[in-house]
């Protein structure tokens, strides 16, 4: 293969236009690269997603922003503010949950005001394991925030290690519990139990199966909670706008049908309608079981190859609608949780939809500071397991319509017992299924998170940016450090310092000293 030549710039070509291709394109083109980003969808966003209605477009996907530094630091990468892109509206409460009892309860960014809260609601020992609890889970996202997530390949020996320095660490990480059993003996109120056992399907994961570890989530969200306004699109649609402003160059409908390599490096894409695109780096930004599974070309099934076989992280069904509700005052984020969540997740585990499951409303037009509209924008999410059938044609739904009527009806009628209504009554028009983010994103089988989060070590073993291809990288959700808009985003930048290193490693061989002085250059 000719070697690039130095005096022009490095081209990358990035499959995938979600949020970590997007941030991935920022920090590559700050790097002076020529970028190219395919995206086989007609916008920009990934799961980052909307549905028209009358009331505007309609998030259906990711809701909010946690871990705002992260965003700042990525527009900063680009010279740019976040700030000055989109308006971002940071929430004092972050969910409102409900019970099929009755009892409701809010909690807040201030954890005095949470405190105070969870006093009235379950009593003042409630209110003491909540104060422990937050101590415990603070501990913990501080404690592995640089050795996990900020650390481009952890390795179980480093963070042995790491735990060994801080010996105090080994019962709060409560390394051989569930979520599950760590909450159980943390919360005597069940609701309790029932309510931070929810981080888990944060991740597309069961509390029953989940490690403790994963307890800390809870600190991103109690960390800060931002609202976009207009809709969590209005985040990928200003990363595209800045992007074309400095010259990339974004494709969308852009089907990349293959991956080319010649003598073990990456040389480019070819399309589905056959053109190629030539590249010097290659960043896929889809679910690497993709590659694993040869969906893009046998010559890449050695690469994620755990991705293949691993089990996969929950999906969901997702409804989204615009009407007039009636009932309870409603948040930003409202959580209806169902009166037996072991059948719940008994179901999830045993590869079925849950027939009594807890479900989240996401009232789109609230937390804004703002009387809401007559017609308001809601989302509703519940968990399902991940049963995309990926040889599916592209245009097929192999969901069973009097599946999808029965689980609207088990909504509607969770919702009635709260005294909820919407006028019109949504319609199973607007749901996304399992089977439809089987089908938009490639090999995933509709899992939104990539491999299962259950096990102690599962987070050590999602792939990493690097790949034994040395010109080809992979972000997103199904990569280190894992799923969510903040994870993915950070395995780009995971991902561009791996290529910086990479990059200079070989312009470094490639001068080494010959013999009489000479030099390769």
């Amino acid at each position: 293969m000719t070697a690039h030549d130095p005096s022009t710039p490095t081209r990358a070509v990035i499959i995938g236009a979600g949020i970590a291709g997007l941030a991935c394109a920022v920090r590559l083109r700050a790097a002076g690269m020529q970028v190219t980003v395919l995206e086989r969808h007609g916008t920009v966003g990934g799961k980052i997603r909307t549905v028209p209605s009358t009331a505007g477009p309609i998030d259906a996907g990711p809701t909010v922003l946690t871990m705002r530094h992260v965003f700042d630091d990525l527009f900063a990468c680009a010279g740019q503010r976040l700030d000055d892109h989109v308006t971002l509206i940071r929430q004092d409460t972050l969910a409102r949950h409900f019970w099929p009892d009755g009892s409701t309860l809010d909690l807040y960014s201030d954890e005095a005001l949470s405190t105070t809260a969870i006093n009235d609601f379950a009593g003042a020992k409630a209110a003491r394991e909540f104060t422990r609890f937050c101590a415990r889970t603070r501990a913990l996202f501080q404690a592995f925030d640089g050795p996990m997530m900020q650390a481009p390949e952890p390795r179980l020996g480093a963070l042995t290690a790491h735990v060994l320095k801080h010996p105090k660490l080994i019962p709060a990480m409560a390394p051989l519990s569930t979520l599950k059993s760590l909450l159980k003996s943390s919360f005597d109120d069940a609701r309790l139990r029932q309510l931070f056992g929810r981080y888990a399907t944060y991740v597309g994961g069961s509390p029953t199966h989940a490690p403790a570890i994963l307890s800390l989530i809870w600190q991103a969200e109690a960390s800060g909670v931002w609202v976009v306004k207009g809709g969590m699109h209005k985040l990928t649609q200003a990363l595209q706008s800045v992007l074309q402003s400095q010259g990339v160059d974004i494709q969308t409908n852009a089907h990349v049908a293959g991956i080319e390599t010649h003598e073990g490096r990456a040389t480019g894409v070819t399309l589905e309608n056959g053109t190629h695109i030539p590249c010097d780096i290659l960043v896929h930004a889809g679910d690497p079981r993709a590659l694993a599974t040869g969906a893009l070309g046998a010559q890449t099934k050695h690469i994620a190859k755990q991705t293949a076989t691993a089990k996969r992280s929950f999906s969901a069904r997702v409804l989204s609608f615009a009407a007039t509700p009636q009932g309870p005052a409603l948040a930003h984020h409202n959580v209806f949780f169902s009166s037996q969540p072991e059948d719940e997740f008994n179901d999830l585990m045993a590869g079925k939809i849950p027939q009594n499951p807890s479900f989240y409303i996401c009232a789109l037009d609230r937390g804004q500071g703002t009387t809401p509209p007559d017609l308001e924008r809601f989302e509703i999410i519940t968990n399902a397991p991940a049963t995309g059938d990926t040889n599916a044609p592209a245009t097929a739904d192999t969901t069973d319509p009097e599946d999808i009527a029965k689980w609207l009806h088990q909504i509607t009628q969770q919702m009635a017992t709260h005294g909820m209504t919407f006028s019109p009554t949504p319609t199973t028009d607007t749901v996304t299924t399992a089977q439809a983010f089987g089908r938009m994103f490639p090999a995933s089988q509709g899992a939104l998170y990539g491999q299962s989060p259950h096990g102690l070590t599962a987070a050590l073993n999602r792939p990493t940016a690097r790949t034994q291809i040395p010109n080809l990288y992979l972000v997103g959700g199904g990569t280190h450090p894992g799923g969510g808009v903040p994870m993915a985003t950070l395995s780009a930048w995971h991902a561009a310092e791996a290529i910086a290193a990479d990059r200079i490693s070989t312009s470094l061989s490639g001068q080494m000293a010959m013999p009489g002085g000479m030099s390769t250059a």
